[in-house]
């Protein structure tokens, strides 16, 4: 009869820590879930093991928090900035010329927040970590601008590209910069990612 007992209390034992390492799992699937957004839906649907591919997301969290990842100086964003805008208004005479110059403004970008970016999967495995919203964007870009090389890509399709990499760019330059303050009558007002106005 004690060892019935035993053997029930151990049963019961297994299955509570079955149910604890299921419901651990579940929490860091849906923190994951959460933090990367559509990146998690991309990375978890095109692998053959969902865990394999969620460890893969960690890492990549890892290595980024591995990096000091640091705002651009002001002087910087607005340098950067305004050669953004003039890669921008050479994309009509030139739209090949204005992609590949959006294309190493942003790597330029990367490199001086603080990202590493020896190659083009690294660079998007990092961003995504602090942009899952915007890294496919960076992606399609990227793509694109390979078909232009090859001769392979429409106006409209490089037209895509430009604001696929702006989409981006703005996301690096202003991340972590300080709000703008001026001054409306007697009041203060903050603009920064549709704060107070």
């Amino acid at each position: 009869m004690a060892t019935l007992l035993w053997i029930i209390v151990a049963l019961v034992v297994i299955a509570a820590i079955a149910v604890a390492v299921m419901a651990a799992r579940k929490r860091r699937s849906t923190a994951l879930r959460e933090h990367f957004g559509p990146e998690y839906e991309r990375t978890v649907g095109t692998a053959d093991d969902p865990r394999a591919a969620e460890a893969e997301l960690r890492s990549r969290t890892k290595q980024r928090e591995q990096l000091d990842v640091r705002p651009l100086a002001p002087a910087a964003r607005a340098h950067y900035t305004e050669q953004w805008e003039a890669a921008q208004q050479q994309f009509v005479d030139d739209p090949i010329q204005s992609l590949g110059v959006a294309d190493r403004l942003v790597t330029a970008v990367m490199r001086d927040r603080g990202y590493i970016v020896d190659d083009f999967e690294t660079r998007a495995d990092l961003i995504s970590v602090d942009h899952p919203h915007v890294v496919d964007n960076f992606r399609v870009a990227h793509d694109i601008q390979g078909r232009a090389n090859a001769g392979q890509a429409t106006t409209e399709d490089l037209r895509t590209a430009l604001l696929r990499y702006r989409s981006l760019f703005e996301e690096l330059v202003r991340d972590g910069a300080e709000p703008e303050r001026r001054v409306d009558g007697d009041a203060m007002t903050t603009h920064h990612d549709g704060g107070a106005r």
